[in-house]
């Protein structure tokens, strides 16, 4: 079975959980997804790196800015010139706002470019209501490139095996951030202080050792026992997941139930994976696509906030509530059909355009150049 099928699969299940998690489902269920989610995310991209970047790191940086900054970015500015459009058609207001009580504002020339200048320099200043998912754009492209440097220079200094230099890496970003939370150090130079990245670090890192002891580690039903068994003590005691702020207690429970996660997510992908049919096709789909559901999710909540003022007799304005609306969230099943919209939506619309828009921009490309004659 091809390995990128299952780590497609990965994905797609990681992403719905994404979705699920932003949909404020009840608290044990949340707690569950937290705890392992992100770094499911940095994992299956250092499943991919490839050892030959240690002698070639320019090609790797490229494709990381073209694969991360360049469409955080495009999306970051889209959402952005229709921010304050959000407003006029209702869509966001100053009277609801996240589950902590913080409402978004229509942006003023000042407040525009002043964010426009924090997207192009510091890929922050995106709009946190429409877009509030963006910063896995800068935490993937940070953690990646300082994982290149860290292996490049211990490697070129210290001859070890790829296992030990990769395992010296992951050492480093751990105790990097048990300096950071004992301290309460911040990079001032990354947005939120840089925790999230440093532990991308590590899972990036985690990813690489994983595909090297793959065939060893193997799909064992009591190791995915054990995993499941994990994440529910961690989900139970309300351990966190790659937050910004974090507790010194996060060094030993979240590479925990990082790798947990991942190892259950992969055994039941292989699962998946080789029972074939339309799940499987589906969730490789939707993981080879995650980054329309990822950009998109968020818009995609607001017809079922819709449905869900209606359901209630809610007061209309509550469609600015962010990500969905919090009214009875916990109790009701609503937020299964945010995740199902959340997902299904971006990738509907992703599908149509490909099959009967995208073909026909060519030939309406050739018409104008031949009117233009």
């Amino acid at each position: 079975m091809p390995t990128n099928t299952v780590i497609s699969i990965c994905k797609g299940i990681a992403i719905i959980l994404m979705v699920m998690g932003h949909a404020e489902p009840p608290s044990i269920i949340s707690n569950f997804i937290y705890i392992f989610h992100m770094p499911l995310f940095f994992i299956t991209a250092g499943y991919f790196f490839n050892r030959k970047y240690l002698d070639d790191p320019w090609t790797f940086c490229v494709k990381r800015f073209k694969g991360l900054y360049i469409p955080f970015l495009k999306w970051s500015i889209f959402f952005l010139l229709l921010h304050n459009l959000w407003f006029k058609i209702g869509l966001l207001n100053e009277q609801f706002g996240n589950w902590t009580g913080g409402v978004t504002h229509p942006y003023d020339p000042r407040a525009f470019f002043h964010r426009l200048f924090l997207i192009v320099t510091s890929m922050s200043g995106y709009d946190e209501f429409m877009a509030g998912a963006f910063w896995f754009f800068r935490g993937l492209l940070i953690a990646s490139i300082v994982f290149l440097i860290l292996y490049k220079v211990i490697d070129s200094s210290m001859k070890l095996s790829p296992v030990l230099g990769v395992t010296a890496v992951c050492v480093a970003a751990l105790a990097f951030n048990a300096y950071r939370l004992g301290f309460q150090f911040k990079i001032t130079t990354i947005p939120n202080g840089g925790l999230r990245e440093i532990w991308g670090v590590f899972f990036f890192g985690i990813g690489f050792l994983y595909r090297y002891y793959e065939s060893k580690i193997g799909n064992r039903r009591w190791i995915s026992a054990i995993c499941l068994a994990i994440l529910c003590v961690g989900a139970y005691n309300h351990w966190c997941g790659m937050n910004n702020s974090g507790q010194l207690r996060d060094l030993a429970t979240l590479p925990l139930t990082g790798i947990a996660g991942f190892l259950l997510t992969k055994h039941l992908s292989t699962l998946i994976d080789a029972a074939g049919g339309l799940v499987a096709k589906l969730l490789t789909f939707i993981g080879n696509n995650t980054l329309y559901v990822f950009i998109f999710h968020i818009i995609s909540f607001k017809p079922v906030s819709m449905l869900k003022i209606w359901w209630y007799g809610l007061e209309p304005a509550q469609i600015g509530s962010h990500m969905v609306i919090h009214f009875n969230n916990h109790e009701d099943l609503f937020w299964i059909l945010y995740t199902i919209v959340g997902t299904a939506l971006p990738l509907t619309v992703l599908w149509i355009w490909r099959t009967h828009a995208a073909p026909k921009v060519p030939k309406i490309k050739d018409t104008f150049l031949r009117l233009a004659r």
